[in-house]
C-alpha cells in the first residue's frame, strides 16, 4: 500500500471486482481521452484470478480517497519491449473526482515506488494533445515533453496525435522537498 496525503494506492482485492468491472465497462465515464475498448467479464475476472492485476513488469493499483472510496485506478506497463521504460495510465471513475489532486498524487506515489523498486530508467506518459488536465499532471510531476507522436492513438473512431512525456530516474521530482534530485 502506498499512502499519500490525499490518496492511498493499493492492490486490487477480489471484493473490488464488481465495482472495477462496472467502471471498466462504463464508457461514458472514461472521458474523451481514455481508450474505449472493453474486455469480457470472464476475461477480466480470469486476469485477476491468474495474477491479481499485479506482475513484475505491469500492474494496476486502486486509487482510494482518504474516506475509503475507490475513485479510480493507475497502471504501469512496458510500452515497447526493447525500451528501458514503463508507461503509466490512470483513470478517475467519475467527474466529481477530478480537480482534487487524486491523479497527480497517484502518479507521484507510483513513480517513487517504481524508481525505488524496479530497474527501468524512464517512465512515460502518453497524452492526447487536447487533454489539458493530464498535461498539467505531467508538468506538475516534472515530466519533460519529448514531442508529438503523430496519429499514434486510435480512439473514438479516429487516429489522434499524442504527446510523449518522460521522467528519468535522475530527473528532479518536484514533489520532493529537495527538488534537485530523486
Amino acid at each position: 500500500m502506498l499512502t499519500g496525503q490525499s490518496v492511498i494506492l493499493r492492490p486490487v482485492r477480489e471484493a473490488d471486482l464488481d465495482l472495477l468491472y462496472d467502471a471498466h465497462t462504463n464508457i461514458r465515464n472514461r472521458g474523451a481521452y481514455f481508450p474505449l475498448g472493453v474486455m469480457s467479464q470472464s476475461a477480466f475476472r480470469g486476469e485477476f484470478a491468474q495474477h491479481g492485476f499485479w506482475q513484475k513488469s505491469e500492474g494496476m493499483l486502486i486509487i482510494q480517497s482518504p474516506q475509503g472510496e475507490i475513485v479510480g485506478h493507475i497502471e504501469f506497463f512496458h510500452p515497447v519491449s526493447y525500451w528501458d521504460a514503463f508507461e503509466l495510465s490512470y483513470q478517475l471513475y467519475a467527474e466529481q473526482h477530478a480537480g482534487h489532486g487524486f491523479a497527480t498524487e497517484a502518479v507521484q506515489l507510483l513513480v517513487d515506488y517504481l524508481f525505488g523498486t524496479k530497474k527501468e530508467h524512464r517512465i512515460h506518459l502518453v497524452i492526447v494533445v487536447e487533454n489539458t488536465a493530464s498535461r498539467r499532471i505531467a508538468e506538475k510531476c516534472g515530466f519533460v515533453l519529448e514531442g508529438t507522436v503523430r496519429g499514434a492513438f486510435f480512439n473514438d473512431g479516429r487516429n489522434q496525435d499524442v504527446l510523449l512525456y518522460s521522467l528519468l530516474r535522475t530527473d528532479p521530482r518536484p514533489w520532493h522537498h529537495d527538488a534537485d534530485g530523486p
